[in-house]
């Protein structure tokens, strides 16, 4: 199925129309489920989002359950922290119950920085087991389910392709068991993170990418032909839709 392409003259329009689609499948998934499952990223994605999206007055924040797409294995507040980038932009601005944000574990966090490389990657496989323990509470009782299905992902895209923290040629995307997966050889720092695998993408009901400015033109050329191995090109929801909301700028060179 064919990405649906939305473009607009600037980020300020962008944001509304990203916030429409949050608040439509939103709704959708609360009057279905009684709960809204999302996936965040960091970049310039949480600023964009919330611009217009803490604003609206038509959403029920309350049954919303808010994971990471990838996370940066450093302090929750720390620069580098995706929750803290989302939390200073969204959360901070409306009322999501802070158990329904679901975080890296910070006790772990602080463990890791005090060990050696071997005994740091004991600590992450216990990071990640945390993390996805999370998602088997919210998506299964138990892990009765092969892999949880999002009702909507939110992710950025980097110059090189690269997707949550799925790098271009990395073995991380050859895995198709785990939900989520520790990195240490991060090609862009902090090297050390947890991200979801390529199938938990691929999964969701809707992924959304998000990509601004003249830096982003290249790579949307490259990733929109659909004929290479990017991770961007990976993500294929089989049961899902994909939609990127970029602005003119970064559309330029695309024939739309």
């Amino acid at each position: 199925m064919a990405p649906h392409i939305i473009t607009k003259p600037t980020t300020g329009e962008l944001s509304i129309s990203l916030a429409d689609l949050v608040v439509e499948k939103s709704k959708k998934a609360i009057e279905t489920l009684d709960r809204f499952t999302i996936g965040l990223s960091g970049g310039s994605l949480p600023k964009i989002l919330a611009a217009d999206l803490k604003n609206r007055k038509d959403i029920t924040w309350e049954k919303w359950e808010v994971f990471f797409c990838d996370e940066r294995i450093v302090p929750l507040d720390h620069n580098d922290s995706n929750y803290l980038l989302c939390k200073n932009e969204l959360f901070d601005h409306v009322p999501i119950p802070p158990e329904r944000i679901h975080t890296i574990n910070g006790e772990l966090v602080s463990k890791i920085e005090k060990v050696d490389t071997e005994k740091a990657a004991e600590v992450a496989q216990n990071m990640v087991d945390d993390y996805e323990n999370q998602l088997i509470k919210v998506f299964a009782c138990a892990k009765s389910v092969k892999f949880p299905v999002f009702d909507l992902l939110l992710l950025g895209i980097g110059p090189d392709g690269h997707i949550c923290s799925l790098f271009p040629r990395h073995p991380l995307l050859e895995e198709d068991v785990t939900w989520v997966a520790y990195i240490m050889d991060s090609p862009k720092l902090p090297r050390r993170r947890i991200t979801l695998t390529l199938p938990v993408v691929n999964h969701a009901h809707t992924v959304a990418f998000v990509a601004t400015g003249a830096g982003k033109q290249d790579t949307l050329v490259e990733v929109l032909n659909e004929k290479g191995n990017l991770p961007a090109q990976l993500v294929k929801p089989i049961h899902g839709k994909v939609y990127w909301f970029l602005d003119d700028e970064a559309a330029a060179k695309l024939n739309i």
